[in-house]
This record gives C-alpha cells, structure tokens and sequence, in this order.
C-alpha cells in the first residue's frame, strides 16, 4: 500500500462516536451524544414528505431556496436581530459542522491565527489545521465558563486572523452577557484584522428568562462576524444535517466558493418544509420552555447524588462534577459509569486540545423524562 501522510495525524475517532458505540456496546443509556429520543413534529415530517410528492426532489439553488432565505431574515428580525440581504448574506448548509468547516476555510490562511476558547466543541480545530491555521487555545473560567476577556487580548497577535466562540456553550451551557458583547467588540474595535466565527446553534435553547446575545443583533460586531445555526438542533431534528451561515457580503461570497464544492447544495424538500414551518414563530420560540423544562426535570433528579450540579443556562447539555464520588480521570470514569453502571455521558477532556481533566462530565438531557429519572436513580446510587 502507497503510505499516505495524514492531514489530521493527532485526530482519531470523535469521542462521541465512542462514548455512544460504548454505550450501545453495553446497553446503557446514552446521555453522551446530543441527540434528542422524542419525536420530530409531524407537521414538520408531513411538509417533507408533501414536498417529495409534489416533485420537489432535484437541486436546490447552491446558496438555498430563496423562500428558506426569506423565512431565515425573517425569523432573524423577528428575534432582534439585524435586516439581512437574503440574495447575499444567507446560505443554507449541510448541518452546522459543513458551515463552520467552509467558513474557516474561506477565511483562514496558511500561518494565520485562531483563537479558540475551550471546553470547545471538536470540530473547530481540525478545520483550522486543515486550513493551515494555527490554533491558539484560551481557556475559559472554570468557575463558570466565561471569556476571560483580558486572557484572549493577550494573545492576539499580528497573524490574529479569528476568534471562534459558541454560546449558548457547549460543553457547560453558559451564555454570553452584556458586558461580555461590549468587550469582545472592543477587541475588534482595537483589532481590524480580526473576524469571529460564532457558532449558535443552540440560539433558541436558553433559559431562565435570559436572550440570546447574538453577534446578528449588533450591527458592528455583524459586520465582522460569521453567524452559523442549525435546524437539526433547534428543531431536534439532528439527522437531517440542515443549518445555515449568515455572514456580511465579501465574506459570504469567499464561504460561498467552498461551500459549493463541499456540498454544492441542501436537501430540497427539506428546504422547502423548513421555509413553511418557519412561518409560524411558536415552532422556534417555545424551544426553551420545553429545554428548560427538562434540565429542571433531571436538575431535581440529580438532588441526592453526590455529583455537584454545574449551572446550566442554555443548550441542552448538563455537567456534573464527580470529584466527591471517584479520583478517577474522567474519561476512566466515564467508561467505568458505561460498564458498570449503564450511563454514557462524554468527559469533558476530551473539549480541551491539552485533555486537562477538571473531573467533569457532560450529560445530555434532551430526552424524555422516563430516560432521564433512570439515569438520575442510577448515577444517586453511586
């Protein structure tokens, strides 16, 4: 066989993909990957389907159906955010990873900078090495998995080419606030070179009465960011690999170049489903209630264990802190709750480019509430 030099030589297997082959391997239930076990709308799956009848089966438009794109502006303004041109600033993706994949390639050059804030998700970096970036990792406070705003100015250099962010947070469901945007668009301010990739695909899964601080409701911080979502997420539709990028004109048409030999385009009748449920503004507002709902649900489950429950303000993610029940490393420990114990969940190691181990895991609660309270009596046991 001719030797092949890998691109990606430190990347093996996502760990969500090990954690749910492990959980599936011991029958144990899976609160490791993010994927929700309840139902789509049938609304939802019936306009699908309805599209398919109709004969809506070919390509869709490379940048996405202009009438996804219109609903896409408009559910945007209807949430606060800024007026978008639908011809210009909109394209539809193959999920958010192909979103976050094209836009860091269309964007970072060989030697240029990118900082990224960890726990952080694990496709950010190998994109940037793919591109010829070099990643410059900042963590984030572990007290409460916030930006350390004079930490990130530190690092930025002269090759500074992006900051990538992600809140709502995963791992640790945190959120941005007001004085978090002000810093972050002093950064740019001071920084001209400077873009920020910003991954929201949890933008309608917040709680608490708390908003979504998107960097699409500020018209500065718009015009040097790239906005990525994901219906699969917001929908919980996570099979579907259907999301979308909005990012100002110049930028969107260098995106644009990538994305169509990435993908070229988007399952069609799933555009069109997604541009007739999107009409109704409920299909997106009443997200969080039903999320926050849940985390209550499996919070209140959690009361008699010896884990301490981390502060979970948006996602559909909950870490839990072991340290008083194990000295284990958490990925040991994670392996040994599958094995033994019958509940996957993913240690929070393996978001850190250096795998430092803070004895925290993270567990998926979009699941129903029989799932949850079986993993809840099992894990107050141990």
């Amino acid at each position: 066989m001719t030797a092949i030099q890998s691109k990606l030589p430190n990347v093996g297997t996502t760990i969500f993909t090990v954690m749910s082959q492990m959980a599936s391997e011991y029958n144990a239930i899976n609160l490791s990957q993010g994927f929700p076990d309840f139902p789509v709308s049938e609304k939802l799956i019936d306009l699908v389907y309805q599209n398919m009848q109709i004969g809506h089966n070919q390509y869709a438009p490379m940048p996405g159906l202009p009438q996804l794109r219109e609903a896409i502006a408009a559910k945007i303004k209807n949430t606060g955010g800024i007026k978008l041109n639908t011809e210009t600033e909109i394209t539809v993706s193959a999920g958010a990873t192909e979103a976050i994949f094209s836009s860091v390639l269309a964007t970072v050059n060989q030697g240029d900078e990118v900082i990224v804030l960890e726990p952080a998700y694990d496709c950010y970096i190998p994109a940037i090495e793919l591109a010829g970036g070099k990643v410059i990792p900042v963590g984030l406070n572990l007290a409460d998995f916030k930006p350390d705003w004079q930490k990130i100015q530190d690092k930025i250099t002269e090759k500074t080419r992006m900051i990538i962010i992600n809140f709502p947070h995963n791992p640790s469901g945190a959120i941005l606030t007001e004085t978090d945007v002000a810093a972050l668009k002093k950064i740019l301010e001071e920084n001209p070179q400077l873009l920020i990739l910003s991954d929201e695909v949890y933008e309608h899964i917040i709680f608490d009465g708390n908003t979504n601080l998107s960097v699409l409701k500020d018209e500065f911080l718009a015009s040097r960011s790239i906005a990525v979502s994901s219906f699969g997420k917001t929908f919980h539709a996570t099979g579907w690999k259907i999301g979308y990028m909005v990012a100002p004109e110049t930028i969107m048409k260098e995106i644009r170049k990538v994305h169509q030999y990435n993908c070229f385009s988007v399952h069609t009748p799933s555009q069109f489903a997604m541009a007739e449920y999107l009409q109704n503004e409920q299909t997106y507002l009443g997200v969080s209630s039903m999320y926050e709902r849940k985390r209550e649900f499996f919070q209140e489950a959690m009361q008699k264990s010896k884990f301490k429950v981390i502060p979970s303000y948006g996602t559909y993610f909950q870490l839990l802190d072991f340290s008083e029940v194990s000295d284990m490393d958490d990925m040991e420990f994670a392996q040994y709750l599958i094995k033994e114990k019958g509940v996957a969940s993913i240690p929070v190691s393996a978001f850190y480019s250096d795998r430092q181990d803070n004895k925290l895991l993270r567990f998926c609660f979009a699941k129903g509430e029989e799932t949850l309270q079986k993993a809840a009596d099992i894990l107050c046991k141990i």
